[in-house]
């Protein structure tokens, strides 16, 4: 029997996160994988960020995480989202190699000294007096642990599908998880449902790549982590296609055979990533849809369909892949599906993701309802972080995009679909870009003892680069001198009356620090930190109300609510805000706020009570 201080189930991108946070935290840590040539594996799309995901991939970097640094040493292609749009809601992806990047990932988990990965799987959790214990693996071995990290992604109880065709398993190629789900019942949580889907994997020697449209907008230099930059691998590129109407007239003559709309599959998918039936049958008006091929690496064949996922027979994938332009010829060297899972409901955790009923026990990733690595990456770390300092890692929703989704989970669940983050889901977004990730969120992970030496110079440099800049804008006045006037004009930056700040010069709209530099002898910057400067600049109205809100929303966090409330008693409160929060069970008058149906009305009301000491501590 073996002890360590914390174990790890699952070696996905949650459970990387979690062992290599508690483990370079001085725990001595244990990460258990069914198959240990899986480590990182990318199931799905070989893919990394996107809109508001990239958010969460920088702010992971900051923190001190691994996969910003990991994609960057196995990303072959990177592109920038949204660039029509503000600062705000642009975001990064990077299309990586899907061999390279588990192997890249594997490495610097084995790199950690108090790290052990561990091939078997895990049948049981061991609990004793209402706290973990430690975990019983199929062969009968028992691992004792205080604390144990739940990363199962999607293989417990999995069941995959195509058309009427089931097997079990997580994933292609894994199996499922039988005797843990049934362990975890036994323990009291609370299981359901969930569905997620994959694509058609092509052989691209039979496509015909002359017919289809180039993918623009790529950044060859661009990278996610903060860190030193690494040597980029050569650069691939992606190609676009369009569904037409003979694929959508295949699609609805045999719906009926989808995995999806025979009864077969009880959970439901992810809404805002559908699979091509659900696009076919909800938008029946539209004539074609988006498919993006994306080669899966350097020294593969295989091409991804992003945008194709289904769990239609393989017979009528094969005719639906034929029937877009470009593919006629084109050979399905896998065929997609849909996978079944059982999760967990989140409603059941704290901030730090651990299980309020078994204490020591922690869940994140997919088990919790999510879609997507990076979702899953984040809440690894939270969960690997809290477990090996025995405190809550918390960020809050005006300082992270983690903090919104972690926020989002315990206090609203999934809704009964797989939670996805969006920009629109962070209500202080105008604060949480990617390009701040550094500032807002490297301290913390400083503090925490994750960020090395090395990173944080670089970061406190280029902090104190931000720094005296701003000081030279305010304290330079530029007077309309003829030449400087007329030099103002040829750039297209406007005239010039009377004198002004160069700060105000810089909020027009079209002036960069490059102009400051040509036209006032300003000192170059490097890129990211002129661009920090512009921004904060040009948009400092609006982060000033934006910082007032987010203060205005720290102050109901800091109103702590008692864990003694009776909220059956409370008959100021309509009844489905009282019935809403007991089942929650809000620590904050901020949690209570951004449950459903809670309006300001009924947290006026609750914390006016609270005010006058109606309920004792």
């Amino acid at each position: 029997m073996e002890r360590f201080d914390v174990i790890v189930v699952g070696a996905g991108h949650a459970g990387c996160e979690a062992a290599a946070a508690a483990a370079r935290l001085g725990r001595r840590v244990a990460m258990v994988t069914l198959r240990l040539a899986h480590v990182g594996r990318l199931s799905c799309n070989p893919a990394i960020g996107g809109l508001a995901k990239g958010h969460l991939v920088r702010e992971l970097d900051a923190l001190g995480g691994l996969m910003a640094r990991v994609t960057d040493a196995s990303s072959i292609q990177f592109r920038r989202l949204n660039t029509r749009k503000g600062l705000a809601v642009q975001a990064s992806r990077a299309q990586v190699d899907i061999d390279i990047y588990p192997q890249k990932m594997r490495s610097a988990l084995e790199c950690i000294e108090s790290l052990e990965l561990i091939e078997g799987e895990v049948a049981g959790v061991l609990t004793r007096g209402g706290s973990v214990s430690g975990v019983t693996l199929g062969d009968g071995t028992t691992l004792e642990a205080g604390a144990v990290v739940l990363t199962t992604g999607t293989f417990l109880s999995g069941v995959l599908h195509r058309g009427r065709s089931t097997e079990e398993g997580g994933r292609i190629g894994d199996g499922a998880a039988h005797r843990l789900s049934r362990s975890l019942t036994e323990l009291g949580l609370r299981l359901g449902r969930l569905k997620t889907g994959t694509v058609p994997r092509l052989d691209s020697k039979t496509i015909d790549w002359d017919l289809l449209e180039v993918q623009h907008d790529t950044v060859p230099e661009g990278r996610f982590s903060f860190g030193r930059p690494t040597e980029k691998l050569p650069q691939i590129e992606c190609h676009v296609a369009y569904t037409n109407a003979v694929v959508h007239e295949l699609v609805k003559k045999n719906v009926h055979r989808s995995a999806m709309y025979s009864g077969a599959i009880v959970g439901r998918g992810p809404r805002y990533c559908p699979s091509i039936e659900d696009k076919i049958v909800r938008f029946p008006d539209r004539e074609r849809h988006l498919l993006f091929l994306e080669p899966e690496g350097l020294s593969t064949d295989r091409v991804y369909v992003n945008g194709l996922s289904t769990s239609l027979p393989a017979d009528v994938q094969e005719e639906m892949v034929r029937a877009v332009p470009g593919l006629e010829n084109a050979t399905i060297l896998q065929h997609g599906y849909a996978v079944e899972y059982d999760f967990a409901d989140p409603r059941d955790l704290g901030h730090d993701l651990q299980h309020r009923e078994v204490r020591g026990l922690f869940l994140a990733g997919q088990v919790n309802g999510t879609s997507g690595y990076e979702e899953a990456a984040v809440q690894g770390f939270v969960a690997g972080a809290s477990a090996a300092t025995g405190s809550v890692f918390h960020v809050e929703r005006s300082e992270g995009y983690l903090g919104v989704l972690i926020d989002d989970l315990v206090s609203r669940g999934v809704g009964g679909e797989p939670y996805r983050m969006f920009t629109s889901r962070a209500e202080h977004r105008l604060l949480l870009r990617e390009d701040n990730a550094d500032r807002r969120l490297m301290p913390r992970g400083r503090e925490l003892g994750l960020i090395d030496d090395e990173t944080w110079e670089r970061f406190e440099a280029r902090r104190e680069a931000i720094a005296r800049a701003r000081v030279r804008l305010e304290e330079t006045t530029v007077s309309p001198r003829a030449e400087l006037v007329d030099a103002l004009r040829e750039r297209g930056l406007g005239g010039l009356k009377k004198p002004v700040s160069a700060e105000g010069l810089l909020r027009r709209p079209e002036a960069r620090w490059t102009d400051l530099v040509e036209l006032l002898q300003f000192p170059p910057l490097e890129g990211d930190v002129a661009e920090q400067v512009e921004t904060d600049v040009k948009y400092a109205g609006y982060l000033a109300q934006a910082a007032r809100r987010a203060e205005a929303a720290a102050r109901l966090e800091r109103v702590r609510l008692p864990e003694s409330i009776d909220w059956e008693s409370l008959d100021f409160l309509s009844s489905e805000v009282r019935e809403r929060a007991a089942k929650a069970r809000p620590v904050t008058l901020g949690q209570l706020a951004r449950l459903p149906a809670v309006t300001p009305a009924a947290v006026n009301a609750l914390a006016g009570w609270l005010a006058r000491g109606r309920v004792s501590a």
